[in-house]
């Protein structure tokens, strides 16, 4: 599955992947595909500052949908993606990494 416009409006905010920044996916080419056991999120960057997942299924009896995340689960999903379309830096403008 490749990324796919969507919008949503959760929480009288409006999610919307076609004004929002893709910053990171597990959408990794393995060989044979960009399947993921049917299943994709990908991690995206609204206007405002916001953040939201987008979650994407081909099994039957789920539907895709859109998460709100919170600043600290969206660096979360996007530390363990395969795919970053962006520095961590660029998608998270003023939050501060500090050595290990």
């Amino acid at each position: 599955m490749k990324p796919r416009d969507m919008r949503a409006v959760i929480g009288r905010k409006v999610y919307d992947t076609t004004t929002a920044t893709l910053i990171a996916g597990d959408d990794h080419w393995d060989g044979h595909n960009f399947e993921r056991h049917g299943r994709q999120t990908f991690v995206y960057r609204a206007p405002k500052g916001g953040y939201f997942a987008v979650r994407l299924t081909c099994w039957e009896g789920e539907q895709d949908r859109i998460e709100p995340l919170t600043l600290d689960g969206a660096v979360e999903l996007f530390e363990g993606m395969s795919e970053r379309r962006v520095s961590f830096e660029e998608a998270f403008p003023g939050v501060k990494v500090e050595e290990a």
